[in-house]
């Protein structure tokens, strides 16, 4: 909307205002740039150029953050073309070479020889003439090269005419009229270059008058004189200047008709006055003191020299200024003619040092700024390169990270499998003890079933026929024998009690599950480098408690010194095992950091315990505190 021509100026400035504001609270440096790029063109057409010059600077900046060659050159020609206007050389030289770089590398030819003719016109202006004619000539090429357009014309013509100013300042008249000519040709093929061809030949006339050959140079000003009407429309100030050119050069003629020369001078007088142009009326005025002077008019060439003089010095014309200073010394006499004299000599001298100096500064602008686009390729490469080196130890350490976890996977693995090996081997162990009690049962009751048979029936089975026989006798013999016999039944009495004690005696008890578990602590004490102490009762009788819970008793060990080792940082753990009330009381102490029972999230270690714990139908407690070390402790009922 900030471009819509509908809307008034104001309105289009309001709307790139806000357009700025919002891409500022979004954020985007890119948004931020397109927004105030707009508001720029704004603030120029609104003439608000302090404005104009700060957001230019600003976009300056945020196109070098962007590496928007684009945007930097446009920001930079801005810049480049307002300090030109405003005759601030050093910032307007600067600027202009800066986009000129960007232009190239944009391959943009339109835009390289837009701002070559800038700096061409920027040099002839402060006299640096080759380095002037080069980039005019440079300019030249470009736009012979582009599509014919009524602005390529435009520019293909103030470059050509900027030639032929530079030509006859370097005193080659010859090649000065062969450029003007070509100007004039350049205007002719022009849909509108009316002005642009007379302002040449107005440049040429004025050349054959440098020559001395001021018969050409009246014809063709002479020819420029029936369009008044055209110079007003144009530039009224210009009309003057031909008039006052023709008078003069009447006067450089020799011709004698003063009267006519004298209403020429006082017309363009009249005309640049009532204009307010002190650049045509300065030089109307040093004419016409000339005029008065070569007619012996003293007071009135004083007049008119000295209102030059002060008008050349508030406008800065260091040529017409001069050029006053020498006709007040013709016209003075005495210490003031010299004074004027003198004036001239240490002026002419300074701007000769200025004009030196301005060639030289030409070039340190473009050696510093060269330097300066060097010194930022080079940040730039060295931001490029510590990006890279960045990105090298980041995948680096990447690297060593995945290594490091694989490895500390693959030890972890490698402990499971550990593990699950150890749980097979108990298993597998336990299977095996079970084969071998029943075996040592079979093999007992064999024992006791021979015994029985062969020892303790066989000895029945006589003495029972020996009470047999004694039956029909009496007396004391068979007494005796009686008593003997019953003796006899004694002993065999006593064999049965012990044989059915020995049967009433669990002959495995105890045996294998508590050196089983006594393994696994010692081996993973060992493997943690913990202290341990491990006691346990003789009162259980471990072939009555089934495997299920012998095994999940064998894990929650195992899982509880994994945990100790992980995250307790302890030193030494007691493991108990006891009978109360018919229930396996299982603890495990640590003197680790510990840890709040009541805040700490549960981790997979404490969640396998009480699946474990619940599974075996137990009871699982905690006690725990910081720095204080951690208690388990297990209660698992028992059935004898």
């Amino acid at each position: 909307m900030s471009q819509d021509e509908e809307f008034s100026l104001q309105e289009r400035l309001d709307f790139a205002l806000k357009s700025s504001l919002m891409a500022k609270r979004i954020g985007v440096d890119s948004t931020i740039l397109a927004s105030d790029r707009k508001l720029s063109l704004m603030y120029f057409e609104t003439e608000q150029y302090d404005d104009y010059v700060k957001i230019n600077q600003r976009n300056v900046k945020l196109a070098e953050k962007l590496r928007d060659t684009s945007a930097m050159g446009v920001a930079s020609s801005n810049l480049g073309y307002f300090y030109h206007y405003n005759k601030q050389i050093d910032s307007a030289y600067y600027y202009l070479y800066k986009s000129l770089d960007y232009a190239l590398a944009l391959k943009d030819k339109t835009g390289q020889a837009d701002i070559l003719s800038s700096i061409a016109d920027l040099q002839v202006g402060e006299k640096d003439y080759m380095s002037g004619e080069e980039n005019a000539i440079k300019a030249i090429k470009l736009l012979e090269k582009q599509p014919k357009s009524e602005y390529n014309l435009g520019n293909q013509w103030m470059l050509t005419n900027l030639i032929g100013i530079v030509s006859n300042k370097l005193q080659h008249y010859d090649k000065s009229i062969e450029h003007y000519d070509r100007a004039i040709d350049i205007a002719d093929g022009m849909e509108d270059g009316f002005v642009e061809r007379c302002i040449s030949v107005n440049n040429k006339a004025f050349v054959y008058r440098k020559k001395g050959d001021f018969e050409t140079a009246l014809e063709l000003y002479e020819g420029l004189m029936p369009y008044k009407k055209e110079y007003e429309d144009y530039d009224p100030s210009f009309y003057a200047l031909i008039v006052d050119n023709i008078a003069y050069t009447k006067l450089e003629a020799g011709r004698t008709d003063y009267d006519s020369m004298e209403a020429m001078f006082k017309e363009a007088y009249r005309i640049s006055d009532s204009l307010e142009d002190p650049a045509t009326k300065q030089a109307v005025c040093l004419d016409i003191s000339k005029f008065y002077a070569e007619l012996k008019q003293k007071d009135s060439a004083l007049v008119y020299a000295n209102e030059a003089r002060k008008l050349s010095k508030e406008t800065s014309s260091n040529e017409i200024y001069l050029d006053a200073l020498m006709v007040l010394s013709q016209l003075k006499e005495g210490d003031s003619g010299k004074a004027y004299l003198n004036e001239h000599i240490k002026l002419s001298d300074s701007l000769l040092n200025v004009e030196r100096n301005v060639r030289n500064k030409f070039a340190r602008i473009e050696f510093e700024t060269d330097l300066i686009e060097q010194e930022n390729h080079r940040i730039s490469r060295e931001r490029f390169w510590l990006f890279v080196v960045s990105l090298v130890l980041l995948f680096t350490l990447f690297l060593l990270y995945v290594i490091a976890t694989q490895r500390a996977k693959n030890k972890e693995l490698r402990f499971k499998q550990d593990q699950q090996k150890a749980n097979e081997d108990i298993y597998n162990l336990m299977l095996s003890q079970q084969d071998k009690v029943e075996e040592a049962r079979a093999h007992e009751k064999k024992r006791i079933s021979e015994e029985l048979h062969d020892g303790i029936l066989g000895r029945l089975f006589g003495t029972r026929l020996s009470l047999d026989s004694l039956s029909f006798s009496e007396g004391k013999e068979a007494a005796k024998s009686r008593i003997g016999y019953i003796s006899e039944l004694k002993k065999i009495e006593e064999d049965i009690r012990k044989i059915s004690h020995d049967l009433n005696t669990d002959f495995v008890s105890g045996s294998g599950y508590m050196d089983i578990v006594g393994e696994l602590v010692e081996k993973q004490a060992n493997a943690y480098q913990l202290k341990y102490t491990f006691n346990y009762t003789d009162d259980i009788n471990w072939e009555n408690v089934p495997n299920k819970t012998k095994i999940n008793i064998y894990r929650v060990i195992q899982e509880s010194l994994q945990n100790i080792y992980k995250h307790a940082q302890a030193q030494l753990v007691k493991i108990n095992v006891d009978l109360k009330d018919d229930v396996i009381m299982l603890s495990l102490k640590d003197d680790g950091k510990g840890f709040d029972v009541n805040k700490s999230r549960k981790g997979i270690g404490l969640k396998n315990i009480n699946s474990r714990v619940a599974e075996i139908e137990g009871k699982l407690s905690i006690d725990s505190a910081l720095n204080q070390g951690t208690t388990i402790t297990i209660e698992i009922p028992y059935i004898n």
